[in-house]
This record gives C-alpha cells, structure tokens and sequence, in this order.
C-alpha cells in the first residue's frame, strides 16, 4: 500500500469525521454560560477538544500534502504516516485521557527504592518531550535514596493509551551501590498506571464508602504546607483503594486531586477486573499483583533491557533510563491490541 492509500485508510481507521463532529459538540457546549459552573469537568472538555484539534490539524496536513506532492515526495512522509497510524490502536474508552502512575518499591531496602526514584525520574523524563507536563503528586522519601513510593500525573494526547502497557513489575540488576562489596543485587519496583478520571459522572463513588484523613504534609511546598494538616489520604472503604496528596498548600485542593486518584484507581480496578460497576468491586484485593516482572534492566554483568512480553530490547540502558522509551511504548501498545481480553 503507497503512502497516499494509508493516508485514505487512516480517515476511515481513525474516523476523522466523526471527531469533527465531536470536536463541534464540545465547541458548542464551552460556548454555553454554565459551561465553566464545573471546573475540572470544563478543564477536561477543553483538554478534549485540543486532542481532537490536534489530531484533525495531522491528518488533515497529511492529507493536503498528499494530494499535491509527487509519489516520491510523499514517501518521505512515511513517519508521520506510522505516527497517526499508531492512533488507531487507541480505541479503548479511556485511552486518549491524561494519565496517573503510582510507583512502589519492591523489597530491597535501600536497593530498591533507590531503583523505584530511577524509574520515577525515568517517566518524568519522557513527560518533558512526550507530554504537556507532569507532577509530583505525592512522594514518600526513602532514608537514604530513591522512595518508598509515589504518584505523578502526566498530561497529553492520549498519554495512558501509551503508557497503560508500563504497568508491572520492573527488574534491575547491578552491582549495589549501597554495599562496599559492590555485590550484584537485582531490586524491584511496581508501576501502576491509570486513566485520570476527572469527572464524577464518569466513576460515581458513595461518599458513606470513603474515609477521609487528613495529616501534616512534609516535604517541599512551603512554611504552610508543612506547619497545618494540609495533606489528604483518602480510604475507599469497599475495595481498600487508598490515595495521598500533599503536594497543594489548599487541604480542599489534595482533597479533590486524592479523590481524582481514587476514581482513577477504582477505573483502573475495573478495566482489569472487566467489572462495569463499582459494586461490582466489593470485597475485591485492590492490592497491586507483584507477580513476573514485565522488562528487566541489566546493567551488570552486561547492559541490556528486555521487554518480557514483546521481545523488545536495547543494549543502551543508560539512554532508556533518560527517558528514551518510545521503541519500548510502541511494541507494548502493538502486543496489547494483539493480546486484548476476547481476542
């Protein structure tokens, strides 16, 4: 198929049309007096509706490009082609929302939270060239290195589509850092990512199922943040999810970002228990399986990181821990619409 036929395909494939009439539907309700009466529902519309325009804007380049260029001009394309043809594999409900990612430390100690802040700061390194942004939403330091766990959130055009294949249990070997022997130890560290529910249409949640607590924030943020009970941890009583934030100077602010959290994780929850309602849930672990790690990172005897389920690799570590993981997203995305539950 020449470039020119893909292009063709891809207004079909990613149903370009009917996105135009989306993007139609959001402009008209933003246009409304009570649109801006729901904040966070209204910051989510208008992040939809940038998506939307971003995506209509490549196609619709693409395709003016191809009616006027030369068979052998149009090749040259061919990027940006597979770049919009990878949209097509976002097609689950949730895949083109903001994303949420918690990170645990495995056991370990100091091995591995040392390990667990490599892979933090790794995904914030793709955020910086992949993303509109992201940000620490909470982060529980380690005694000597790394931490214990933590939360971000990443915003962007289909930012948990990418990134929902990263959710496992990474593995590192190397020789240890935290031993005068340098013994080759291998560490261990969760990564759990959700979609951002902002919305509470969209995960409706009893407010008799949660417990709130509220405590001294530590950390950076400021003399207010650290001298009053600002910081949040939010309990949702049927499932045991429970959510932090304390990264805002406002209690009420981590109050609504931890109650994010916990819509997210409770979507999450579902997707991979295939339930449709919350109540569906009860009395469900929602602890984080720790089961087969899904990639290791070998930096000792020998450099090398594996993907265990697509096969992927690289001989470069260093570069794949600066945040250059895109080779590593794109086999995940390709290896989850093959392997989708009923396929």
């Amino acid at each position: 198929m020449d470039a020119k036929q893909r292009i063709e395909e891809l207004r079909s494939i990613l149903k370009i049309e009917e996105k135009r009439q989306r993007a139609a539907e959001v402009e008209g309700e933003m246009a409304t007096p009570s649109f801006w009466s729901n904040e966070s529902l209204a910051q989510a519309r208008s992040r939809e509706l940038k998506n939307l325009n971003d995506e209509i804007k490549k196609f619709d380049d693409l395709n003016d490009i191809a009616g006027i260029a030369s068979d052998d001009e149009i090749e040259v394309l061919s990027d940006q082609i597979a770049e919009l043809e990878l949209l097509a594999y976002f097609d689950e409900p949730h895949d083109g929302k903001d994303a949420i990612i918690n990170f645990y430390a495995g056991a370990g100690g100091d091995d591995a939270q040392d390990w667990t802040g490599m892979l933090l700061a790794m995904y914030l390194r793709w955020a910086e060239n992949n993303s509109d942004g992201a940000v620490i939403l909470s982060e529980t330091k380690g005694a000597e290195a790394g931490v214990k766990n933590a939360t971000i959130e990443i915003r962007g055009a289909h930012v948990y589509g990418k990134l929902k294949g990263e959710s496992g249990v990474h593995r590192l070997v190397r020789q240890s850092p935290f031993n005068a022997k340098s013994l080759r130890q291998t560490s261990f560290a969760l990564v759990e990512v959700m979609p951002e529910i902002e919305a509470s249409a969209e995960i409706e949640i009893d407010p008799k199922d949660l417990k709130v607590d509220t405590y001294r924030a530590s950390g950076h943020g400021g003399q207010s943040v650290n001298t009053t009970d600002s910081a949040v941890r939010i309990t949702h009583l049927p499932t045991g999810i429970v959510a932090t934030c304390q990264n805002e100077r406002s209690q009420l602010q981590n109050k609504e970002t931890a109650l994010k959290i916990v819509r997210s994780r409770i979507a999450k929850l579902m997707l991979d228990q295939h339930k449709e309602r919350v109540e569906e849930l009860k009395g469900e672990s929602s602890s984080p399986e720790w089961g087969n790690q899904i990639r290791s990172y070998v930096l000792h005897p020998y450099k090398l990181v594996k993907d265990h389920r697509t096969g992927h690799e690289s001989s470069n570590p260093d570069e794949v821990l600066s945040g250059n993981i895109n080779d590593f997203i794109e086999a995940d995305i390709k290896w989850l619409a093959i392997n989708k539950p009923g396929k």
